[in-house]
């Protein structure tokens, strides 16, 4: 996920904190003449440029679900930071009962969680220290947000929790991270606005949180032990409160709750078919009505 708009944040970090960095990427740099556009608006191509003129970087082309690829990106590392996200949106052949989305390298379930597995494999070989790995808030499969990016985004949060479940269920360290809504890829924290962080998966209101303190958090982390093996949820909150990390990482603990198993994605794939059925139904009614 570097070229991502929350890994491009992560590797400037890194690269400033005096750390080498090394980044799976999909595409070959732009020309040259764009290495300097890393904004809102840059492509992934002229991203991938940039962050190959940063000192310490080193650019690894391939995919999240390319095992080989993963093998030679994590080889000699201490920590991999997987910001990595499905953007697909759903196709209506997807409905089909004969269509195997296993076979589609960008839906939902290959890259958030057969990557994760990948990763995890390739991670454990390499005898990494923890994996962070940035998801989402929504565990509840019946709530409207979930259903419709389920819906329309390839069954993306579903896919991004039985992706937790594996990470849960390895030897490997780790620290997953849930944030909030992230918007502008060159947003601040407002003034006004303070952090906010629990663990255990545990509850707090959705908020806008920039891209850049997600990342902070996930580089943090790495420095307070008892974060590993923890589900971290991140937000912000009006002031007063934090405004950096460290605090309130002083007080995270290891996940102690028991997460739902592997019938939580049935459930998200239910709600689903029941959100299209409930569609389906009122649009039936409304042709009976209309004649």
């Amino acid at each position: 996920g570097a070229t991502g708009k929350l890994g491009r944040h992560a590797v400037e970090q890194l690269v400033a904190a005096g750390h080498p960095v090394r980044c799976l990427v999909r595409c070959d740099p732009a020309e040259k003449a764009e290495a300097e556009e890393h904004g809102q608006s840059a492509s992934r191509e002229q991203v991938a440029a940039w962050l190959a003129s940063l000192p310490g970087v080193e650019l690894i082309k391939g995919t999240v679900t390319d095992r080989e690829a993963l093998g030679r990106l994590l080889q000699g590392s201490s920590y991999c930071l997987a910001l990595h996200g499905a953007t697909r949106f759903t196709k209506p052949t997807d409905w089909l009962p004969w269509v195997d989305e296993s076979q589609d390298p960008l839906h939902g379930r290959q890259v958030n969680c057969e990557a994760v597995s990948l990763l995890l494999s390739a991670a454990e070989e390499a005898n990494l220290k923890r994996l962070v790995r940035v998801t989402g808030k929504g565990e509840d499969p019946w709530s409207i947000t979930s259903i419709l990016i389920n819906a329309f985004g390839s069954m993306s949060k579903a896919w991004n929790f039985e992706g937790e479940r594996r990470l849960r269920g390895g030897k490997l360290d780790y620290t997953i991270v849930r944030p909030g809504f992230m918007g502008d890829v060159e947003a601040q924290l407002p003034e006004d606005q303070s952090l906010a962080l629990v663990d255990d998966g545990g509850e707090l209101k959705v908020t806008a949180i920039p891209h850049r303190s997600v990342a902070e958090l996930c580089i943090r982390c790495l420095d307070y032990p008892h974060s590993a093996r923890s589900t971290l949820v991140a937000m912000t909150q009006p002031m007063p409160g934090p405004r950096t990390w460290e605090p309130l990482l002083e007080k995270v603990q290891p996940d102690r709750r028991n997460f739902a198993g592997a019938e939580m994605l049935e459930k998200h794939y239910l709600g689903v078919r029941g959100f299209g059925a409930a569609i389906a139904s009122f649009l039936a009614l409304l042709v009976v009505l209309n004649r």
